[in-house]
């Protein structure tokens, strides 16, 4: 999918406060009242909230967020209600979303006052992503995907319960009411689907029927006289593939039940997740507390990335840093957990050039609350050490301590913690899956299985799979250093820094920095040599140790990673299975992965929880196809496969 920089919406108010559009010449929503339009042409042509009542989630998708009143509308009727499903998933596509002082001011007087003010706080940057907002609590799971509807809706992974179609005017705005809009609604139609839109042009109720649904006029709103609703009822639906994300969920009808292995930032993130969509969750941990290992370490980073591609590593770790951001500043905020989010240095290099760095962000689409190119003076100021060098600044960047976000998110219900418990084996059931001991004993039984136990994740694998995955994954020993507080004339960053090598300044006042990377290095000791590696790279940053007079300490700890740098995480592949497209790859059902976090594991933490809930719950995905299949472990399969077949027809050739 092809990334464009976001355009805002231009977007002026008339006498009586009404928005309009002049670039398309239309008007945002009827003067009569924008909720009302919302509740009579949106919420009662869906029938809702009758159809969502006593269902575990409800998703609906819209074509055209505006201004989100009808978000709003729909939020707002699903309080009110109290036989409504346990979460809603509202999905949106923009192509000209509000800047956020327009929001603010066209819901200045909003007759809900306090919906409209959780939006506007959670608004986020203008960035062609999928923006995943977790509000009401993380009952209502709000996406934004700004760019072009033809090109988001067939990356989308959802199925749609409701549909709005809520653009400006067909002969205002053909584009969003085109052939390329259309034709992908019926694939993410559930069976049953319903559609709503204030229109009745001819291309509309045509483009509706083309995609499945059938299409009748109903009475309209205002000056309106008629409007369309429609239901799915499509002649033929064609089968999702074996491997699609959709069809390896677990079945609606089973136990909301999972077992979690591993109770370090991958584990935790995914029962959090999990929890949060309506599953009980049992976490073993063969250690006798949560976060032993590598999460255990006193601070780590979290930020996003610029890289002149901007493929598939940028854009996950965007997506990932953005949703890190939101889901981490309430807690460091409340003093939930230690660690600091006022923004993140990462040095460019010496020899960087500045209007290259804000030429790049800018043909990138990538606002300034994400990231700004600062000089090695402006970045120096920003830090309090004497930089030498430009610098990335990511205001939404910053650090925490990963074993107190494993302890919060472990300690919610919908969790039940086990310690000391080690798992040696599974089992696959009639109807889940069985976790043994290494006696063959039964642990616990669930619907679900999240191998989320880092390097031992294949170790468990193997038996069930005979001697499969051949999962590209290494483990890295890395060894960070913290230099006391008290150590005289030591400088301390004000922000984390980091670049080849970082730097952050705990709430103790210590200073932690590292971190070495060797592999295949199974030594637990500290090592005086990594010691003074960690020291060396931080005289990049301007900061001078001597380690001779300073009583160092430190903590090893091993990182699993996968060739790529990406995370595995998905549903397991049938053993034994080969397919060109990672979508067609055949799962196991209800065995899941999520590891190989690497040295991320803070930033990517609450995005692979979602992605691991999306996985066993089927879906909305907080990413859009493309993201999702590059980190699928089935990447590996397919990538012997294509190898195999390119060797195998370059013989033909010859």
């Amino acid at each position: 999918m092809k990334r464009f920089p976001v355009v805002p919406a231009r977007i002026e108010f008339d006498a009586q406060g009404v928005p309009h559009a002049p670039d398309f010449g239309d008007v945002y929503h009827a003067r009569a009242g924008a909720l009302a339009q919302s509740r009579h042409v949106f919420l009662q042509g869906n029938g809702l909230p009758q159809r969502w009542r006593g269902r575990p989630r409800f998703t609906i998708l819209e074509a055209g967020f505006g201004l989100g009143n009808n978000f709003l509308a729909t939020w707002d009727a699903w309080r009110a209600d109290p036989e409504r499903c346990a979460r809603l998933h509202y999905v949106a596509i923009d192509l000209h979303p509000p800047r956020l002082d327009d929001l603010k001011r066209a819901h200045a007087a909003s007759p809900l006052p306090d919906l409209a003010a959780e939006l506007t706080a959670h608004w986020p940057p203008l960035s062609p992503e999928l923006h995943t907002l977790p509000l009401d609590g993380g009952r209502v799971l709000l996406q934004l995907a700004w760019g072009d509807a033809s090109q988001w809706l067939p990356q989308l992974m959802l199925e749609a319960d409701a549909f709005y179609l809520d653009g400006f005017a067909p002969s205002r705005n053909e584009a969003l009411w085109s052939a390329h809009v259309f034709k992908p609604l019926g694939r993410l139609a559930a069976p049953g689907a319903t559609a709503a839109t204030w229109s009745v042009a001819r291309p509309v109720r045509d483009g509706l029927r083309s995609a499945g649904f059938e299409a009748e006029r109903a009475p309209g709103f205002a000056y309106k006289p008629e409007m369309t609703r429609a239901r799915y009822a499509p002649v033929f639906v064609p089968r999702r593939t074996a491997g699609h994300p959709l069809s390896a969920q677990v079945a609606p009808d089973a136990p909301r039940t999972a077992l979690v292995i591993g109770a370090g930032l991958a584990g935790a993130a995914c029962a959090q997740a999990l929890a949060t969509a309506g599953w009980q969750c049992t976490v073993l941990e063969r250690h006798l507390e949560p976060a032993s290992e590598t999460s255990g370490n006193r601070g780590g980073l979290f930020h996003g990335v610029v890289n002149g591609q901007d493929g598939p590593h940028a854009r996950f770790n965007r997506a990932a840093a953005l949703l890190a951001q939101r889901s981490y500043a309430p807690l460091i905020a409340a003093g939930r957990i230690p660690g600091q989010l006022e923004g993140l240095l990462r040095l460019a290099g010496a020899d960087a050039d500045l209007q290259a760095m804000q030429a790049l962000a800018s043909a990138q689409g990538l606002p300034l609350n994400y990231v700004q190119a600062l000089t090695a003076t402006e970045a120096a100021e920003c830090c309090g050490l004497p930089l030498r060098e430009p610098a990335w600044f990511y205001p939404g960047g910053g650090w925490l301590q990963p074993g107190a976000l494993v302890r919060h998110w472990l300690d919610r219900p919908g969790i039940t913690l086990r310690t000391g418990v080690l798992a040696h084996a599974l089992q696959q059931l009639d109807e889940g899956w069985s976790v043994l001991d290494a006696r063959g004993q039964e642990i616990a039984q669930a619907s679900a299985v999240v191998l989320a136990n880092a390097g031992q994740t294949c170790t468990l694998l193997e038996p069930l799979l005979g001697n499969t995955p051949h999962w590209p994954l290494g483990q890295q020993r890395g060894q960070v250093t913290i230099v006391p507080g008290e150590t005289p004339g030591l400088q301390r960053p004000r922000i984390p820094v980091a670049g080849g090598g970082y730097a952050l300044t705990l709430k103790d006042g210590n200073l932690v920095c590292g971190a070495t990377a060797s592999l295949q290095d199974p030594d637990p000791a500290l090592r005086d040599a990594d010691q003074q590696f960690n020291l060396q790279r931080l005289r990049r940053l301007g900061i001078e140790v001597d380690a001779e007079a300073v009583p160092l300490s430190g903590r090893v700890g091993w990182r699993t990673l996968a060739d790529d740098r990406l995370p595995v995480v998905g549903a397991v592949p049938v053993p034994g299975a080969s397919a060109q497209r990672v979508r067609d790859l055949p799962r196991l059902p209800g065995l899941y992965v999520c590891t190989a976090l690497a040295s991320r594991g803070i930033g990517w933490a609450p995005l692979l929880g979602e992605l691991i809930a999306a996985w066993a719950s089927g879906g909305p995905f907080p990413l859009e196809a493309e993201l999702v299949e590059s980190v699928d472990p089935a990447r590996f399969s397919v990538r012997k496969a294509r190898k195999a077949q390119a060797g195998a027809e370059s013989e033909d050739g010859a």
